[in-house]
């Protein structure tokens, strides 16, 4: 049986963590997800713990679908990562606000942007989907259908998930062209900016 295990992030693991240990915490974290050996943790020993403040090692940039759940898939508990989460994983002013804090200010080591196969808020895109505030959103990715399509037929079976591919690709170089805060701390080494896919059939994530 695994060991429980009531420790959370604390501001020495946090500094003690480099921005590929920080990749390579969470590739372990869905190794373990995927061979059934999540840790056992007490969460209410976590919550306090975490009650006074947080040292999360990492940021991931996540999709809403609730076939997603980060913290589960990469096997993390309170106060191991931040998680922002929103159709398509795509970024704006605020997303990128809330990045700028976890990094900067919190000490997160690394951004992962992860997107996912069969993914909606790409097949709306996909479909020229309008819908109240959803046409502003699938707007954002319709960008990358176009691009995609100059290179792969839009009726083959992974041209979803060839378009979810390059949409984070695309997420990538909107938050180091809009946020010279995070570009800058990538420059210097202090943080990591990277892609994943999930796979929603095998619940295998895949870095990029």
């Amino acid at each position: 049986m695994t060991p429980l295990v009531s420790s959370t992030q604390t501001a020495e693991s946090q500094a003690a963590t480099s921005p590929s240990d920080a990749i390579d915490m969470l590739k372990t974290g869905n190794r373990r997800f995927l061979d059934g050996q999540a840790l056992q943790r007490s969460y209410p020993d976590q919550i306090a713990a975490t009650a006074t403040g947080q040292f999360p090692y990492a940021v991931v940039l996540g999709c809403i679908d609730s076939r997603v759940p980060v913290e589960t898939v990469f096997d993390q508990g309170i106060g191991d990562i931040f998680t922002p989460r929103v159709a398509g994983n795509i970024v704006n002013e605020d997303l990128l606000g809330s990045m700028e804090f976890a990094c900067k200010l919190a000490g997160s080591k690394a951004i992962v942007v992860m997107g996912h196969t069969a993914c909606g808020a790409v097949k709306g895109a996909i479909g020229k989907a309008r819908l109240g505030n959803l046409t502003a959103l699938v707007n954002k990715i319709e960008p990358v259908v176009d691009q995609v399509a100059e290179n792969m037929d839009a009726q083959d079976p992974g041209f979803v998930d060839a378009v979810a591919v390059a949409n984070v690709h695309a997420t990538i170089d909107a938050i180091r062209a809009q946020s010279e805060v995070l570009a800058e701390m990538e420059s210097q080494g202090e943080i990591a900016i990277v892609g994943a896919m999930y796979d929603v059939a095998s619940g295998e994530v895949r870095f990029l």
